[in-house]
Protein backbone atom coordinates (compact mmCIF):
# COMPACT_ATOMS: atom_id res chain seq x y z
CA UNK A 1 0.00 0.00 0.00
CA UNK A 2 3.10 2.24 1.05
CA UNK A 3 4.24 1.58 -2.98
CA UNK A 4 1.32 2.08 -4.45
CA UNK A 5 1.00 5.80 -2.60
CA UNK A 6 4.40 6.78 -2.76
CA UNK A 7 4.01 5.84 -6.87
CA UNK A 8 1.05 8.13 -6.58
CA UNK A 9 2.94 10.63 -4.83
CA UNK A 10 5.82 10.70 -7.28
CA UNK A 11 2.82 10.76 -10.38
CA UNK A 12 1.28 13.74 -8.74
CA UNK A 13 5.00 15.69 -8.45
CA UNK A 14 6.33 14.66 -12.04
CA UNK A 15 8.47 12.51 -11.15
CA UNK A 16 7.89 9.15 -12.69
CA UNK A 17 10.20 7.47 -15.20
CA UNK A 18 7.17 6.04 -17.78
CA UNK A 19 8.68 4.88 -21.07
CA UNK A 20 5.40 6.69 -23.45
CA UNK A 21 7.47 5.38 -26.37
CA UNK A 22 6.20 1.52 -25.58
CA UNK A 23 2.76 2.65 -24.43
CA UNK A 24 2.42 5.00 -27.59
CA UNK A 25 2.68 1.78 -29.78
CA UNK A 26 -0.28 -0.19 -27.36
CA UNK A 27 -2.38 3.19 -27.36
CA UNK A 28 -2.05 3.10 -31.27
CA UNK A 29 -3.29 -0.29 -31.50
CA UNK A 30 -6.02 0.76 -29.01
CA UNK A 31 -7.34 3.65 -30.81
CA UNK A 32 -7.41 1.72 -34.09
CA UNK A 33 -9.49 -0.57 -32.73
CA UNK A 34 -12.01 2.15 -31.12
CA UNK A 35 -12.45 4.09 -34.74
CA UNK A 36 -12.72 0.45 -36.61
CA UNK A 37 -15.55 -0.09 -34.16
CA UNK A 38 -16.88 3.41 -34.68
CA UNK A 39 -16.85 3.73 -38.41
CA UNK A 40 -18.29 0.41 -38.51
CA UNK A 41 -21.10 0.98 -36.29
CA UNK A 42 -21.87 4.29 -38.05
CA UNK A 43 -21.99 2.57 -41.29
CA UNK A 44 -24.28 -0.42 -40.08
CA UNK A 45 -26.41 0.78 -37.32
CA UNK A 46 -26.26 4.53 -37.32
CA UNK A 47 -27.43 7.25 -35.23
CA UNK A 48 -30.11 7.05 -32.85
CA UNK A 49 -31.32 10.40 -33.70
CA UNK A 50 -33.93 12.45 -31.61
CA UNK A 51 -37.10 14.01 -32.42
CA UNK A 52 -35.46 17.38 -33.25
CA UNK A 53 -33.54 15.28 -36.12
CA UNK A 54 -36.00 12.96 -37.45
CA UNK A 55 -39.16 15.23 -37.08
CA UNK A 56 -42.37 14.00 -34.37
CA UNK A 57 -44.45 14.85 -32.23
CA UNK A 58 -44.19 14.83 -28.39
CA UNK A 59 -46.83 14.88 -25.39
CA UNK A 60 -46.24 15.96 -21.93
CA UNK A 61 -48.65 15.57 -19.41
CA UNK A 62 -48.38 15.67 -15.29
CA UNK A 63 -48.60 12.65 -14.55
CA UNK A 64 -47.56 11.86 -10.85
CA UNK A 65 -46.90 7.85 -9.90
CA UNK A 66 -47.71 6.72 -13.24
CA UNK A 67 -44.64 4.27 -14.42
CA UNK A 68 -43.32 3.90 -17.75
CA UNK A 69 -44.66 0.63 -18.20
CA UNK A 70 -48.19 1.60 -17.45
CA UNK A 71 -47.95 4.42 -19.68
CA UNK A 72 -47.10 1.37 -22.45
CA UNK A 73 -49.69 -0.73 -21.90
CA UNK A 74 -51.95 1.86 -22.47
CA UNK A 75 -51.20 2.92 -25.17
CA UNK A 76 -50.43 -0.43 -26.71
CA UNK A 77 -53.70 -0.39 -26.91
CA UNK A 78 -53.82 2.21 -29.72
CA UNK A 79 -50.62 0.63 -31.73
CA UNK A 80 -48.13 3.31 -29.94
CA UNK A 81 -46.45 0.72 -27.73
CA UNK A 82 -43.22 1.54 -29.67
CA UNK A 83 -43.12 5.16 -28.89
CA UNK A 84 -40.19 6.91 -26.17
CA UNK A 85 -42.13 7.21 -22.82
CA UNK A 86 -39.64 8.84 -20.13
CA UNK A 87 -41.14 10.27 -16.83
CA UNK A 88 -39.28 13.41 -16.15
CA UNK A 89 -39.11 16.15 -13.56
CA UNK A 90 -41.30 15.83 -10.99
CA UNK A 91 -43.66 13.55 -12.55
CA UNK A 92 -43.86 14.53 -15.99
CA UNK A 93 -44.52 12.06 -18.15
CA UNK A 94 -43.17 12.75 -21.80
CA UNK A 95 -44.12 10.63 -24.86
CA UNK A 96 -42.64 11.09 -28.27
CA UNK A 97 -43.12 9.58 -31.25
CA UNK A 98 -43.38 9.68 -35.19
CA UNK A 99 -45.57 12.53 -36.84
CA UNK A 100 -49.46 11.48 -36.50
CA UNK A 101 -52.47 12.43 -38.28
CA UNK A 102 -54.99 14.94 -36.20
CA UNK A 103 -57.29 12.31 -35.37
CA UNK A 104 -54.46 9.53 -34.05
CA UNK A 105 -52.79 12.59 -32.21
CA UNK A 106 -56.05 13.20 -30.76
CA UNK A 107 -56.48 9.62 -29.27
CA UNK A 108 -53.15 9.16 -28.30
CA UNK A 109 -54.36 12.52 -26.32
CA UNK A 110 -57.14 11.39 -24.92
CA UNK A 111 -55.82 7.87 -24.03
CA UNK A 112 -53.10 9.63 -21.98
CA UNK A 113 -55.38 11.87 -20.27
CA UNK A 114 -57.38 9.29 -18.98
CA UNK A 115 -54.31 7.55 -17.47
CA UNK A 116 -53.34 10.47 -15.77
CA UNK A 117 -56.81 11.28 -14.47
CA UNK A 118 -56.38 14.83 -16.01
CA UNK A 119 -58.50 16.93 -18.36
CA UNK A 120 -56.80 16.21 -22.05
CA UNK A 121 -56.52 20.05 -22.34
CA UNK A 122 -53.54 19.64 -20.04
CA UNK A 123 -51.86 17.52 -22.07
CA UNK A 124 -49.19 19.54 -24.09
CA UNK A 125 -48.76 18.29 -27.68
CA UNK A 126 -46.04 19.71 -29.88
CA UNK A 127 -44.71 18.74 -33.28
CA UNK A 128 -40.91 19.09 -34.40
CA UNK A 129 -40.12 19.09 -38.11
CA UNK A 130 -37.14 17.36 -39.54
CA UNK A 131 -36.22 20.73 -41.40
CA UNK A 132 -35.13 21.95 -37.91
CA UNK A 133 -33.08 19.00 -37.25
CA UNK A 134 -31.40 19.47 -40.47
CA UNK A 135 -30.58 23.22 -39.56
CA UNK A 136 -28.59 22.32 -36.26
CA UNK A 137 -27.16 19.13 -38.27
CA UNK A 138 -25.63 22.05 -40.83
CA UNK A 139 -24.87 24.64 -37.99
CA UNK A 140 -22.99 22.10 -36.35
CA UNK A 141 -20.58 20.89 -39.55
CA UNK A 142 -19.86 24.32 -40.08
CA UNK A 143 -18.98 25.19 -36.53
CA UNK A 144 -16.74 21.77 -36.91
CA UNK A 145 -15.26 23.00 -39.46
CA UNK A 146 -14.02 26.77 -38.51
CA UNK A 147 -12.73 25.24 -35.35
CA UNK A 148 -10.50 22.66 -36.86
CA UNK A 149 -9.26 25.34 -39.51
CA UNK A 150 -8.80 27.89 -36.50
CA UNK A 151 -7.06 25.11 -34.55
CA UNK A 152 -4.64 24.44 -37.81
CA UNK A 153 -3.85 28.12 -37.81
CA UNK A 154 -3.53 29.00 -34.55
CA UNK A 155 -1.01 25.91 -33.39
CA UNK A 156 1.01 26.96 -36.36
CA UNK A 157 1.62 30.59 -35.48
CA UNK A 158 1.92 29.88 -31.80
CA UNK A 159 3.41 26.50 -31.67
CA UNK A 160 4.52 24.72 -35.11
CA UNK A 161 2.79 22.72 -37.83
CA UNK A 162 3.54 19.14 -36.82
CA UNK A 163 2.21 20.20 -33.51
CA UNK A 164 -1.18 21.43 -35.02
CA UNK A 165 -1.24 18.29 -37.31
CA UNK A 166 -0.62 16.25 -33.83
CA UNK A 167 -3.64 18.28 -32.31
CA UNK A 168 -5.49 17.76 -35.43
CA UNK A 169 -5.39 14.21 -35.47
CA UNK A 170 -6.29 14.36 -31.46
CA UNK A 171 -9.57 16.12 -31.99
CA UNK A 172 -10.39 14.25 -34.74
CA UNK A 173 -10.13 11.21 -32.80
CA UNK A 174 -12.09 12.20 -30.07
CA UNK A 175 -15.38 13.29 -32.32
CA UNK A 176 -14.98 9.73 -34.33
CA UNK A 177 -14.75 8.00 -30.78
CA UNK A 178 -17.81 10.13 -29.10
CA UNK A 179 -20.21 9.49 -32.05
CA UNK A 180 -18.85 5.79 -32.25
CA UNK A 181 -19.93 5.18 -28.71
CA UNK A 182 -23.36 6.98 -29.05
CA UNK A 183 -23.89 4.52 -32.20
CA UNK A 184 -22.73 1.19 -30.89
CA UNK A 185 -24.90 1.63 -27.36
CA UNK A 186 -27.47 3.58 -29.13
CA UNK A 187 -27.87 6.45 -26.90
CA UNK A 188 -30.05 9.33 -28.26
CA UNK A 189 -28.82 11.96 -30.06
CA UNK A 190 -30.12 15.32 -29.45
CA UNK A 191 -29.45 19.17 -29.89
CA UNK A 192 -27.59 19.15 -26.40
CA UNK A 193 -25.91 16.19 -27.48
CA UNK A 194 -23.82 18.17 -30.63
CA UNK A 195 -23.42 21.38 -27.98
CA UNK A 196 -21.56 19.21 -25.98
CA UNK A 197 -20.00 17.48 -28.56
CA UNK A 198 -18.43 21.33 -29.77
CA UNK A 199 -17.57 21.69 -26.03
CA UNK A 200 -15.71 18.99 -25.89
CA UNK A 201 -13.33 20.39 -28.95
CA UNK A 202 -11.90 23.37 -26.46
CA UNK A 203 -10.95 20.99 -23.82
CA UNK A 204 -9.29 18.31 -25.77
CA UNK A 205 -7.32 21.20 -27.47
CA UNK A 206 -6.98 22.77 -24.12
CA UNK A 207 -5.04 19.87 -22.57
CA UNK A 208 -3.05 18.61 -26.16
CA UNK A 209 -1.79 22.38 -26.26
CA UNK A 210 -0.55 21.87 -22.33
CA UNK A 211 1.48 18.67 -23.43
CA UNK A 212 2.85 20.63 -26.46
CA UNK A 213 3.79 24.04 -24.43
CA UNK A 214 6.24 21.55 -22.49
CA UNK A 215 7.49 19.58 -25.36
CA UNK A 216 8.66 23.01 -26.85
CA UNK A 217 10.10 23.99 -23.79
CA UNK A 218 12.67 21.47 -23.14
CA UNK A 219 13.08 21.10 -27.40
CA UNK A 220 16.25 23.03 -26.62
CA UNK A 221 17.31 19.57 -24.89
CA UNK A 222 17.65 17.76 -28.24
CA UNK A 223 20.84 18.26 -29.82
CA UNK A 224 22.95 20.47 -27.19
CA UNK A 225 23.13 17.60 -24.44
CA UNK A 226 23.85 14.84 -27.17
CA UNK A 227 22.43 12.82 -25.17
CA UNK A 228 18.75 12.45 -26.25
CA UNK A 229 16.97 11.67 -29.27
CA UNK A 230 13.53 14.00 -29.99
CA UNK A 231 11.23 10.87 -29.07
CA UNK A 232 13.11 10.75 -25.56
CA UNK A 233 12.73 14.16 -25.13
CA UNK A 234 8.77 13.63 -25.65
CA UNK A 235 8.43 11.12 -23.45
CA UNK A 236 10.21 13.14 -20.47
CA UNK A 237 7.97 16.14 -21.17
CA UNK A 238 5.18 13.80 -20.72
CA UNK A 239 6.26 12.75 -17.19
CA UNK A 240 6.43 15.88 -16.28
CA UNK A 241 3.41 17.65 -17.42
CA UNK A 242 1.33 14.87 -16.40
CA UNK A 243 0.21 15.77 -12.93
CA UNK A 244 -1.17 18.91 -14.54
CA UNK A 245 -3.23 16.90 -17.01
CA UNK A 246 -4.20 14.20 -14.69
CA UNK A 247 -5.59 17.20 -12.05
CA UNK A 248 -7.10 18.89 -14.80
CA UNK A 249 -8.97 16.05 -16.33
CA UNK A 250 -9.91 15.25 -12.59
CA UNK A 251 -11.14 18.52 -11.64
CA UNK A 252 -13.41 18.45 -15.53
CA UNK A 253 -15.10 15.07 -14.45
CA UNK A 254 -16.28 15.79 -11.39
CA UNK A 255 -18.73 18.51 -12.30
CA UNK A 256 -19.72 16.21 -14.94
CA UNK A 257 -20.64 13.32 -12.61
CA UNK A 258 -22.47 15.72 -10.71
CA UNK A 259 -24.74 16.60 -13.78
CA UNK A 260 -25.54 12.97 -14.46
CA UNK A 261 -26.06 11.69 -10.77
CA UNK A 262 -27.62 14.00 -9.02
CA UNK A 263 -28.88 16.31 -11.87
CA UNK A 264 -29.93 13.32 -13.93
CA UNK A 265 -30.76 10.69 -12.09
CA UNK A 266 -31.99 12.34 -8.95
CA UNK A 267 -33.83 15.20 -10.13
CA UNK A 268 -34.83 13.40 -13.40
CA UNK A 269 -33.49 16.15 -15.70
CA UNK A 270 -33.11 13.84 -19.10
CA UNK A 271 -31.70 17.57 -21.13
CA UNK A 272 -28.73 17.08 -18.52
CA UNK A 273 -28.52 13.26 -19.06
CA UNK A 274 -28.32 14.30 -22.18
CA UNK A 275 -25.61 17.04 -21.59
CA UNK A 276 -23.71 15.23 -19.42
CA UNK A 277 -22.93 12.07 -20.45
CA UNK A 278 -21.57 13.49 -23.95
CA UNK A 279 -19.42 15.59 -21.60
CA UNK A 280 -18.35 12.81 -19.83
CA UNK A 281 -17.53 10.49 -22.40
CA UNK A 282 -15.34 13.61 -24.71
CA UNK A 283 -13.49 14.18 -21.44
CA UNK A 284 -12.19 10.93 -21.38
CA UNK A 285 -11.51 10.65 -25.09
CA UNK A 286 -9.87 13.95 -24.91
CA UNK A 287 -7.49 13.21 -22.12
CA UNK A 288 -6.34 10.05 -23.67
CA UNK A 289 -5.75 11.45 -26.91
CA UNK A 290 -3.64 14.23 -26.18
CA UNK A 291 -1.19 10.83 -24.62
CA UNK A 292 -2.01 8.53 -27.11
CA UNK A 293 -2.91 10.19 -30.25
CA UNK A 294 -1.24 14.22 -30.57
CA UNK A 295 2.12 13.14 -28.63
CA UNK A 296 2.79 10.19 -30.91
CA UNK A 297 1.48 11.94 -34.10
CA UNK A 298 4.40 14.67 -33.40
CA UNK A 299 6.59 12.05 -33.14
CA UNK A 300 5.98 9.83 -36.09
CA UNK A 301 6.64 14.10 -38.38
CA UNK A 302 9.57 15.48 -36.04
CA UNK A 303 11.68 12.12 -36.67
CA UNK A 304 11.54 12.15 -40.23
CA UNK A 305 12.99 15.74 -40.27
CA UNK A 306 16.81 15.40 -41.35
CA UNK A 307 17.47 17.31 -38.42
CA UNK A 308 16.34 15.27 -35.73
CA UNK A 309 17.17 12.16 -37.59
CA UNK A 310 20.71 13.22 -37.27
CA UNK A 311 20.75 13.54 -34.01
CA UNK A 312 19.48 10.37 -33.33
CA UNK A 313 21.69 8.45 -35.40
CA UNK A 314 24.47 10.38 -33.39
CA UNK A 315 23.14 9.67 -29.74
CA UNK A 316 22.81 5.84 -30.66
CA UNK A 317 26.15 5.86 -32.13
CA UNK A 318 27.21 7.33 -29.14
CA UNK A 319 25.93 5.14 -26.98
CA UNK A 320 27.08 1.96 -29.05
CA UNK A 321 30.51 3.42 -28.62
CA UNK A 322 30.57 4.30 -24.51
CA UNK A 323 29.56 0.94 -24.07
CA UNK A 324 33.13 -0.33 -25.29
CA UNK A 325 34.39 -4.58 -25.58
CA UNK A 326 32.68 -6.98 -22.92
CA UNK A 327 35.84 -7.78 -20.72
CA UNK A 328 36.12 -11.21 -18.95
CA UNK A 329 35.77 -11.71 -15.56
CA UNK A 330 39.01 -11.95 -13.44
CA UNK A 331 39.05 -14.72 -11.02
CA UNK A 332 38.79 -13.29 -7.08
CA UNK A 333 41.74 -15.56 -6.34
CA UNK A 334 45.01 -17.32 -6.84
CA UNK A 335 43.33 -20.33 -6.11
CA UNK A 336 40.48 -20.00 -8.76
CA UNK A 337 43.19 -18.27 -11.00
CA UNK A 338 45.55 -21.06 -11.07
CA UNK A 339 42.22 -23.66 -11.66
CA UNK A 340 40.95 -21.44 -14.65
CA UNK A 341 44.90 -21.65 -15.93
CA UNK A 342 44.53 -25.43 -15.93
CA UNK A 343 41.14 -25.59 -17.22
CA UNK A 344 42.34 -23.73 -20.38
CA UNK A 345 45.60 -26.16 -20.65
CA UNK A 346 42.71 -29.00 -20.41
CA UNK A 347 42.76 -31.48 -23.60
CA UNK A 348 39.05 -30.47 -23.87
CA UNK A 349 39.44 -26.77 -24.66
CA UNK A 350 37.67 -25.36 -27.47
CA UNK A 351 40.73 -24.43 -30.21
CA UNK A 352 40.68 -20.46 -30.31
CA UNK A 353 39.40 -19.67 -26.12
CA UNK A 354 41.58 -17.68 -24.87
CA UNK A 355 42.94 -18.23 -21.05
CA UNK A 356 41.68 -16.30 -18.43
CA UNK A 357 44.44 -14.60 -16.74
CA UNK A 358 44.30 -13.18 -13.08
CA UNK A 359 45.18 -9.54 -12.77
CA UNK A 360 44.33 -9.15 -9.12
CA UNK A 361 46.90 -7.70 -6.17
CA UNK A 362 48.61 -11.18 -4.60
CA UNK A 363 48.61 -10.86 -0.69
CA UNK A 364 51.43 -11.23 0.71
CA UNK A 365 53.22 -14.79 1.82
CA UNK A 366 51.89 -15.62 5.80
CA UNK A 367 54.79 -15.05 8.58
CA UNK A 368 56.29 -18.11 9.28
CA UNK A 369 56.01 -19.05 13.33
CA UNK A 370 58.99 -17.97 15.30
CA UNK A 371 60.59 -20.29 17.74
CA UNK A 372 59.59 -19.13 21.11
CA UNK A 373 62.63 -18.26 23.68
Amino acid sequence: MSGAGGGLARLMRGETQIDFQRWWVRGLVFSAVLLVASLGSLLTRGLNLGIDFKGGVSFELPAPGVSVAAARDALAGIGQAGAKIQVVGDGTLRVQGPTESPEKSAETRQVLADLAGVNPSEVNVSEVGPSWGDEITRSAVRALVIFLVAILVYLSLRLEWPMALGALAAVTHDVLVSVGVYSIFQFELTPATVIAFLTILGYSIYDTIVVFDKVKENEGRVGLSGRMTYTEMVSLSMNQVMPRSLNTTITSIMPVISILVVGSWWLGAVTLQEFGLALFVGLLAGAYSSIFVAAPTLVAIKERQQRYRSIRERVLASRTSSRGPVEEETPATPEAASAAARASSSPGRPAGASAVTYSGAIPPRPRKKGKRR
